[in-house]
């Protein structure tokens, strides 16, 4: 109970993943939180060693109040927050339904209720801890076709910086990261043409790795002491905020 402990939620796979290996070498205790992929949570468990396993669709509050009675139980605090998991549902303001737009807008809820529980019941008793939110570059330049994804990225953003005048005074850091395009399994179902385009527009001329986000998180997470309300772009020089 001794060792600090990390939740990341989404971490069984991409940057969640990393997320979870960067930390776990920072000498973390993780909790990978999944919602279907167990078969990779499991294998990243392995991996990381020192770790444990929380399931929850997030969309659901009731589950994420079980969730936070099972890490009383299981890990008796959480240090460090990382509000990773995400969903793209995609369609252009014509075609998107309703369903769908709520669908992909639920994830928001669920990331400010969670964080609201994590806050209440170990953070704030604690008086110290770290909350990094994973949102997006393109809830910054908008994208096509993602209407309602980029409003929620843009909405994760603003939900950081309201959330860091709240805490001020209670030594608890909150700051985003926006990554730009990362290879992970959305951006690998991208048509050849979209990727071009894309990588057309990076000045680095190509697109990022799971364990650069990864390491900007770890850095917030153990270091970035006067790092407070901030959106942290890594995307290789597409936007810079």
């Amino acid at each position: 109970m001794d060792k600090p402990v990390a939740l990341v939620t989404g971490g069984a796979t991409g940057i969640g993943a990393a997320c979870c290996r960067a930390l776990a070498a920072e000498g973390f205790r993780v909790g990978i939180h999944y919602r279907k992929s167990a078969a990779k949570a499991q294998a990243l468990l392995d991996e990381v060693g020192d770790g444990f396993l929380v399931q929850a669709d997030l969309a659901q509050i009731e589950q994420i109040d079980a969730m936070v009675a099972g890490l009383k139980e299981t890990a008796g605090r959480v240090d460090v927050l990382v509000n990773n998991a995400g969903q793209s549902i995609n369609a252009d303001i014509i075609t998107m339904k309703v369903e769908q737009f709520d669908e992909q807008r639920s994830l928001s809820r669920g990331v400010w209720y969670l964080t609201k529980r994590i806050l209440r019941q170990f953070m704030m008793r604690a008086k110290a801890g770290r909350v990094i939110t994973i949102s997006s570059v393109v809830g910054h330049t908008g994208n096509p076709g993602q209407i309602a994804y980029t409003m929620e990225k843009a909405a994760l953003d603003a939900f950081t910086k309201s959330l860091a005048q709240e805490m001020a005074g209670r030594n608890i850091l909150i700051n985003s990261v926006a990554p730009g395009f990362i290879e992970t399994d959305m951006t690998e179902e991208l048509p050849a043409d979209v990727k071009d385009r894309i990588l057309s527009n990076i000045p680095l001329g190509r697109i990022g790795r799971p364990q650069e986000i990864a390491d900007v998180v770890a850095f917030l997470a153990t270091k970035g002491t006067y790092i407070h309300g901030c959106v942290l772009h890594v995307n290789g020089g597409l936007y810079g905020g």
